[in-house]
């Protein structure tokens, strides 16, 4: 025989399991991509790389610095993963996710090369600061509003529509 069920406290029930659902992806939307900690480390870094290429290294010289602003972008990437505090057993990464990557990777790149072929009449190393500040700052102001973009939506992509008034 079947227990009776009160649709009100079944209601009530159902809304009080989506609040720490609503807490998770506050949480992933507070630290989508590590924050602006993450954000200003790596335009730091990617400043120093730039500024070193305007000591116009050898060529060998050139591929060990970008071995070597590849790893510490890695070992970058890797600690702000560990500091995360969500763990989410399925990926939520969508087709926002990737233009957000791919529009701040176009507009850093284009900066880049723009800036670059803007600055190539001064002297190496100035020419070299002034391109990788323009680059640096292109690259933080780009990817703080697309990152918020990019997971800000996150409670409106439940595979699961919720429908108003259902268990009532």
């Amino acid at each position: 025989m079947s227990t009776p069920v009160d649709a009100e406290q079944a209601w009530r029930d159902l809304q009080r399991i989506r609040v720490p659902q609503e807490r998770v992806y506050d949480e992933v939307e507070r630290s989508a991509s590590g924050g602006p900690r993450a954000r200003w480390a790596t335009a730091a870094i990617m400043w120093v790389f730039l500024a070193g290429l305007g000591l116009e290294p050898p060529r060998w010289g050139v591929w060990l610095a970008l071995a070597g602003y590849l790893v510490v972008l890695g070992t970058l990437a890797r600690a702000f993963d560990r500091g995360s505090r969500v763990r989410l057993h399925h990926s939520r990464c969508d087709w926002r996710m990737l233009a957000g990557l791919v529009t701040g990777a176009v507009v850093t790149g284009a900066t880049i090369l723009l800036s670059g072929r803007l600055v190539e009449s001064l002297e190496p190393m100035t020419g070299a600061l002034i391109q990788a500040t323009v680059s640096a700052a292109a690259f933080v102001l780009v990817t703080g509003p697309v990152s918020r973009w990019s997971t800000g939506s996150l409670r409106g992509r439940d595979p699961r529509p919720v429908i108003e008034g259902a268990g009532r």
